[in-house]
């Protein structure tokens, strides 16, 4: 930190501002401060800007209220007594002392514990990688063999499921991949996880996305859908290349063939590109194989009610940040990114050059039919169809 220091009064100023949310370079600008000075007093208190009279949201207990307990406590009041006094839960009062009291007596020191609360706070705190390091390497070596953190995460837990110091969660060998700047775990993890994105996705997010007038629920969905045994059963998503080309391809996989179709956009994935696309390529098929479609919550199907009016086909929206609802689409996403991979723009591909893909795909054997093709599968079917229409 800059050896000179600040009048009381300015360095009032920048803790405040630090304590605002504003950034140090801001503080610096607003304060008239130098950048060096503001961030040396960042780095130096931890992220945490005590102010001057020790008061910190209300959410904490202060100074005045640690010395309160005290005299309290001293006078025999009881936990209950002591959180009716200061309008504050009795856990709350009780955590304090268990944490703060000192000694083999339990002496609850007031100054003592106020300090102890401070020092708690500081960011950044020491990391479960520095004082574990035979956990450390434990999860290197496994995210080395390319299990998932969510996989090293429950082999930890089997293997020795009553130490708890060789133990960890999955977010948190999430965090020390993507979020952290302090490499408690090498980078060069990273690569080996599947998603190979290099930054954490975050999870439990609100949706973001603009509204679809209208949905239909994936949870109202016909029975018989689940099952698979049916065909004209559908699963629909977009596989999105560069932001600067706004280039996409629309993938639609039915769920009991496996059959793949894919859309060509050649003028961007903007809902009526999207509808038109989809009313394109699925009235070609009998009305007995395009039944339903279950989408994601995309904008990009903001006119579904267009598709149905023109195509019978029921469109279905699945759960947010749910891809598990859509098992065959997102499989099949995953394979596709072999022909067009993440980062490139996809409109160079032709609507010929589509077929061919989606004809390769069709014509890879799967063994849940039993190494059939999806090709093979839907021409049987299309035989039946025609024997049911001739009798």
């Amino acid at each position: 930190m800059p050896g000179h220091r600040l009048d009381q009064g300015r360095l009032a100023l920048v803790i405040e501002g630090l304590r605002s949310g504003l950034g140090p370079s801001d503080v610096a600008q607003t304060t008239g401060v130098s950048r060096r000075y503001v961030y040396g007093l960042h780095k130096r208190l931890g992220g945490m800007y005590r102010p001057a009279n020790s008061s910190y949201s209300k959410r904490f207990l202060d100074r005045d209220e640690r010395y309160e307990i005290a005299r309290l406590r001293e006078g025999g009041h009881s936990i209950r007594a002591i959180a009716r006094a200061l309008g504050r839960a009795p856990s709350t009062i009780s955590r304090e002392l268990a944490r703060n009291s000192a000694g083999h007596q339990g002496a609850y020191e007031p100054q003592r514990a106020d300090a102890l609360a401070y020092t708690r706070q500081r960011r950044p705190k020491t990391t479960v990688w520095q004082r574990r390091p035979l956990l450390r390497e434990v999860v290197q070596e496994m995210l080395k063999k390319r299990l998932s953190p969510e996989q090293v995460s429950g082999r930890l837990r089997a293997l020795d499921p009553d130490n708890r110091l060789m133990q960890v969660s999955h977010e948190t060998i999430y965090r020390a991949l993507y979020v952290h700047p302090r490499g408690e775990l090498s980078r060069e993890l990273k690569a080996v996880l599947r998603s190979r994105r290099s930054t954490r996705k975050p999870h439990g997010r609100q949706e973001r996305r603009g509204k679809i007038p209208d949905m239909v629920s994936i949870h109202d969905r016909p029975e018989e859908v689940a099952a698979r045994l049916v065909p004209g059963h559908h699963e629909g998503d977009l596989i999105k290349g560069t932001i600067a080309s706004n280039s996409a391809i629309g993938t639609i996989v039915e769920r009991h063939s496996g059959y793949l179709t894919l859309l060509h956009l050649p003028d961007g994935w903007a809902a009526e590109k999207v509808a038109a696309a989809i009313t394109t390529q699925m009235s070609q098929y009998p009305p007995w194989f395009a039944k339903t479609l279950t989408w994601d919550r995309g904008v990009e199907m903001s006119q579904h009610k267009k598709i149905t009016q023109q195509t019978g086909i029921q469109v279905y929206f699945a759960d947010p940040h749910s891809p598990q609802q859509r098992p065959s689409n997102e499989n099949t996403n995953g394979l596709l990114r072999e022909y067009f991979p993440k980062g490139t723009d996809l409109s160079i591909h032709d609507a010929a050059h589509l077929q061919e893909v989606a004809a390769e795909l069709n014509d890879r054997p799967r063994k849940r039919l039993g190494f059939l093709t999806p090709a093979e599968v839907f021409a049987n079917l299309q035989a039946q169809a025609g024997v049911a229409t001739t009798a």
